[in-house]
């Protein structure tokens, strides 16, 4: 005897809070499954093991692997690259990554209490003007900072 338990599937989803495919009701048990009609009775369904709970599938990383294969296999070391530096990454982007990189270090400097408000300020319009080259020399012109106003 076929059973439709279509709206069991929805209460008993709707209870244990997760979706209709998901739930996985035994075979041999249908019969109880078409008695519960309460939530109660569904909660005590799920105790009993009659129904129980698929564990959630995750995104498949298949295809990241295939596109990483894909780029290793392919030559990107130097001397095989063609188009110009700024065609492969453009400029506006490296700058970008370089001003957030020097803002985040301004940050933690003055989080550190190394520089005081004013300086970070004075600093932080500095690495935005794009006077800065690098990291390396941003530590270089905190340190100059803190010895002047030590000095």
């Amino acid at each position: 005897m076929v059973v439709n338990l279509a709206a069991k599937r929805r209460l008993l989803a709707r209870v244990t809070g997760v979706g209709i495919h998901r739930i996985r009701m035994d075979p041999e048990r249908l019969p109880d499954i078409s008695d519960a009609i309460t939530r109660q009775n569904a909660r005590g369904l799920v105790t009993a093991g009659i129904v129980t709970i698929r564990t959630a599938g995750g995104t498949s990383r298949g295809r990241a692997q295939d596109k990483r294969d894909q780029r290793h296999k392919r030559g990107t070391k130097q001397g095989s690259k063609q188009g110009r530096k700024g065609a492969r990454t453009s400029r506006k982007r490296t700058h970008v990554a370089k001003v957030r990189a020097l803002r985040r270090l301004l940050k933690i400097a003055k989080a550190r209490q190394d520089i005081t408000n004013p300086e970070f300020w004075a600093l932080y319009k500095r690495v935005g003007g794009n006077t800065v080259r690098n990291r390396a020399h941003l530590r270089q012109l905190i340190e100059e900072t803190v010895s002047k106003r030590v000095g």
